[in-house]
């Protein structure tokens, strides 16, 4: 026999034990379900009892109309009564202008507001001060100075412009003055939000490659700063058209101010007529919803690229 008959044939390795299955924690986390998951209970809660619950009950109690007719009875009522459905225009000629009319006077404001100078956080301060006034503040100031005898046609009267006192309240007007100035420090602090987390350095860029201020707004800023205005949009319109007190306290209830949140007030704490409360509401809510989804819309069509604000 020779040497190499001799020679131990190589014995296969032994096959390798199966891995271990990773312990169901760690298949978990590996989802995003772990212990940090938990801090989002009480959001949960928060959203399912204050939100949730309502709507759903609301939306429920809407379709058991107090004086029968079938479940959209109180839907028909509105849309064939043309005073109550008037009160839906009404509201969206106040809530469009004042979200609009806050929207564009937010842009210079937080464009001048944007950078760091002397005396910044005192104008920022002033600006945002009317949020701390509240609505009936704001209503018993504008009687004051926009009213008849107020300063304001006082003033005009002094200097000779006008012969009789302007109608600035109780009206139209005296309403949409009161949404501009409640709506506009939101306005203006989500747009200087959106606008300084916008990186500067694609401004120099812009600069440097000879673009003059009108063309880095045009085509950097606006651009950049689009998505964030169509939410803030969306969150001044949201605001505006829930008005309540100040179509109450500067506005005419009755007539060019006869807003729907007015009419589901009636309905519901004055007629006591629960289910045509809930519907009013339930309209007032998919109007809102049907706006922001065509603002939403209108965004992405304007521009799909990265967004620059913080939002």
């Amino acid at each position: 026999m020779s040497a190499t008959d001799t020679r131990v044939a190589p014995q296969p390795a032994p096959p390798e034990p199966p891995a271990a299955r990773p312990a169901l924690r760690h298949r978990l986390a590996e989802r995003g379900i772990d212990r940090l998951l938990l801090l989002a209970v009480p959001g949960v809660l928060f959203l399912a009892v204050l939100f949730c619950y309502p709507f759903f009950y609301g939306l429920g109690l809407s379709f058991q109309p107090a004086q029968g007719g079938g479940p959209f009875a109180n839907y028909r009522l509105f849309f064939s009564d043309p005073y109550l459905r008037e009160t839906l225009w009404i509201t969206l000629g106040l809530a469009v202008p004042a979200a609009l009319i806050n929207c564009l006077a937010a842009v210079p404001v937080a464009f001048r507001t944007r950078g760091v100078f002397r005396g910044r956080r005192l104008i920022t301060t002033l600006l945002v001060m009317p949020i701390t006034l509240g609505t009936v503040l704001t209503a018993q100031g504008l009687l004051g100075y926009l009213g008849p005898n107020g300063w304001f046609n006082k003033a005009l009267l002094g200097l000779g412009i006008v012969d009789e006192p302007l109608a600035l309240v109780h009206n139209y007007w005296g309403v949409l003055a009161s949404l501009i100035i409640t709506g506009f420090p939101f306005s203006y602090l989500l747009t200087l939000s959106y606008l300084t987390g916008i990186d500067p350095s694609l401004e120099q860029a812009a600069a440097t490659l000879g673009a003059d201020w009108r063309k880095r707004l045009r085509y950097v800023l606006l651009p950049l700063l689009a998505p964030g205005l169509a939410i803030t949009f969306c969150l001044s319109f949201v605001l505006a058209f829930a008005v309540f007190p100040s179509a109450q306290l500067v506005g005419d209830p009755r007539k060019s101010t006869h807003v729907i949140s007015i009419e589901a007030y009636q309905a519901a704490f004055q007629k006591f007529d629960y289910s045509l409360g809930s519907a009013i509401a339930m309209i007032m809510a998919a109007v809102m919803l049907a706006v922001v989804v065509l603002v939403l819309a209108w965004r992405s069509l304007l521009y799909r690229g990265a967004t620059g604000g913080k939002g």
